[in-house]
């Protein structure tokens, strides 16, 4: 068993405002995207300016706190919260955002800015996609210094944490495992595969797959919301279930891609 670091979830406070590392974590993810994509924009073949790759994270931020925010409430909040205090949607430093809602909010802000700029969406989501998986590791370490979502309990495994609040038989800490599948590895993985031009929706379908499959695998690791549950099969949960349709995504795209490709040659 690893001892679990008793770190204050809040990094500082200023005055009446107290500033949260979770919060902090978002920050430093819109800054490394905005510096990568740049980084990416100032290449001789890159198809968007410097100025569109601050564009982009500007309304793909947008997305992620909207739909985020809309996501939480829609997937994980219980209908009777929606219906007995229904601003509550708008109190965002209580907490709760959704991964997928933020996802959906991303895939709408960007269809919009696409139709602005009038350049093709899969052309816009393959260039902004590798950065994603990045923000996903800092937001999981944000939930693992705030103590939240955690994993299942597992009293014989070596690495297992005892989360505060949790009980006393040490857990699986998956916000680690996300922060380095779906996070880590993933960015490492769509960064170098994506240094080469590749037919347009394979970058965007590899991210969906690999995001989605690695989500898929550690929901068997991570406590189901105590409101919700298992929803079916004693072990298929709301992340399952949201996971699903990002995993046939992904396959659709990559094949989209490869059809385009061999219909070229």
């Amino acid at each position: 068993m690893i001892e679990y670091p008793q770190i204050d979830p809040v990094a500082f406070s200023l005055g009446p405002l107290k500033v949260h590392w979770y919060g902090l974590m978002y920050l430093l993810a819109f800054f490394c995207g905005h510096f990568l994509l740049k980084h990416r924009a100032k290449k001789a073949d890159a198809p968007f300016t410097e100025q569109e790759a601050s564009d982009l994270i500007f309304y793909s931020a947008l997305g992620i706190i909207l739909g985020g925010r809309i996501g939480y409430f829609l997937f994980y909040t219980p209908l009777e919260t929606w219906l007995s205090n229904p601003l509550s949607i708008f109190k965002i430093w209580q907490g709760g955002m959704s991964f997928h809602g933020g996802l959906l909010g991303v895939i709408g802000a960007v269809w919009l800015w696409s139709r602005h700029i009038k350049k093709p969406f899969l052309q816009i989501t393959d260039f902004g996609a590798p950065v994603v998986p990045l923000g996903i590791a800092f937001g999981r370490l944000g939930n693992f210094i705030g103590n939240e979502l955690w994993g299942r309990e597992s009293p014989d495994l070596a690495w297992g944490m005892v989360f505060p609040g949790a009980g006393d038989i040490p857990r699986h800490p998956s916000q680690l495992y996300e922060m380095m599948l779906e996070g880590f590895l993933l960015f490492a993985f769509l960064w170098v595969i994506s240094q080469k031009a590749r037919p347009r929706g394979l970058i965007s379908g590899l991210f969906l797959l690999g995001y989605g499959g690695g989500r898929f695998l550690v929901e068997f690791f991570r406590e189901p919301d105590a409101h919700i549950g298992f929803l079916a099969f004693n072990w298929i949960t709301m992340g399952h279930l949201l996971c699903t349709p990002m995993i046939l995504g992904g396959l659709i795209l990559i094949g989209f891609s490869q059809a385009q490709s061999k219909s070229r040659n």
